[in-house]
């Protein structure tokens, strides 16, 4: 392509298409630096100069090193819940099969992204350290939640769940238990078996299913 036919190309790519390139190339570019280097032997500026940009480029998008490495943190849960979606959309919830692919998503997670997990336990002893981080770090991760608790709205609706069963509070159980579970199969392998999550979660479904009935028992 010559310049004179590159040229409407690039008109035509608009001022918020840019910035999201931009920020794409930036965050990607981010996760291989802090994969090589971990966070905080990564640098602003060679982040920047992976992604072929200025150093300027990376505070102007996102602040710094520590809000780029939110925005991997978000993206990252804002994945493995929409994947947890569809999963759920493709079968129903309580079934057989939606339980072995939350299972399989779990044993992914835990086998295959291997480089984010030493990152993402350096950066929480960072966070734990500097708590203005962790204010900042629960504000990121309020949008992937809120779509968890979506998730788990549906679930609990089409299991008839008992109505006052808040869809926040299971979500937050949820979550602790996937990063639970995660962390022990890097641990152990044997110890969490692909089928596990999915027992799991029945069994917190049956739990809260049970209460529903016993306090209607009582009432």
């Amino acid at each position: 392509m010559n310049a004179e036919s590159a040229e409407p190309a690039r008109r035509r790519l608009s001022r918020a298409e840019a910035q999201a390139r931009t920020r794409s190339l930036l965050l990607d570019a981010a996760a291989r630096v802090f994969a090589r280097k971990g966070f905080t032997g990564a640098s602003v500026e060679e982040i920047a100069e992976t992604a072929g940009f200025s150093i300027g480029a990376v505070y102007s998008n996102f602040g710094g090193k520590e809000a780029l490495f939110l925005e991997l943190l978000a993206d990252r849960h804002t994945d493995r819940i929409a994947e947890a979606a569809q999963a759920l959309e493709r079968h129903p919830s309580g079934t057989g099969e939606a339980a072995a692919e939350l299972g399989r998503l779990l044993i992914d997670v835990a086998d295959k992204d291997t480089d984010f997990a030493p990152l993402q336990a350096e950066f929480w002893l960072y966070a734990v350290r500097n708590p203005e981080v962790l204010d900042t770090m629960a504000a990121n991760l309020r949008a992937p939640r809120r779509a968890l608790e979506q998730v788990i709205s549906r679930s609990l609706t089409q299991q008839d769940a008992p109505t006052g069963v808040s869809a926040e509070a299971v979500a937050t159980v949820v979550a602790a238990l996937f990063g639970g579970l995660v962390r022990q199969r890097r641990i152990d392998p044997a110890s969490v078996p692909e089928e596990l999550f999915a027992d799991a979660l029945k069994w917190l479904f049956t739990g809260i299913n049970a209460s529903g009935a016993a306090r209607s028992d009582t009432a």
